[in-house]
């Protein structure tokens, strides 16, 4: 297996491991367990910032996968993976503003965007997994270049 499966393999599984350890977090929640709703709910914010450090890191230093698949079906690719990037970006942007109301205490505030933030993160999970079984099992390309190799000209 190579690097430019492995990582994204990797990568991948962060997001998902995050994603369930926000369900967990959800559930305890319900049951009235909040220190272990906490726990699960940073766990979670730690596995989906893994993904990102090891999705940039390949991003920069080996570059992004091309499609791979039919040409005529690339366009509906690419609008698919400008909505999962919208949505993991909402995700990201709603999930820090989530744990920044609950280490605040704000807790009203914080129920009120959990409920929103958690299903734009069970979206964003479920895109990115959808993502990666489209370039990666389904239809696997080729290997663009790597950032800084783009930027610097090497």
């Amino acid at each position: 297996m190579d690097m430019h499966f492995l990582l994204p393999t990797i990568s991948t599984s962060f997001i998902v491991i995050s994603a369930v350890l926000v369900g967990v977090g959800w559930v305890l929640i319900v049951r009235g367990k909040k220190e272990a709703h906490q726990s699960m709910m940073v766990a979670g914010a730690v596995a989906a910032l893994l993904f990102f450090i090891i999705y940039m890191s390949r991003t920069i230093f080996v570059g992004n996968t091309a499609w791979g698949g039919d040409p005529e079906m690339e366009i509906f690719y690419r609008i698919f993976l400008i909505f999962h990037i919208i949505l993991a970006t909402a995700a990201a942007v709603f999930g820090i503003s989530t744990l920044v109301l609950g280490f605040k205490k704000k807790f009203a505030t914080h129920r009120r965007w959990g409920r929103f933030t958690s299903m734009i993160w069970f979206s964003s999970a479920l895109t990115g997994v959808i993502v990666y079984v489209l370039l990666y099992l389904l239809y696997p390309g080729g290997h663009t270049r790597p950032v800084w190799e783009a930027i610097l000209g090497v």
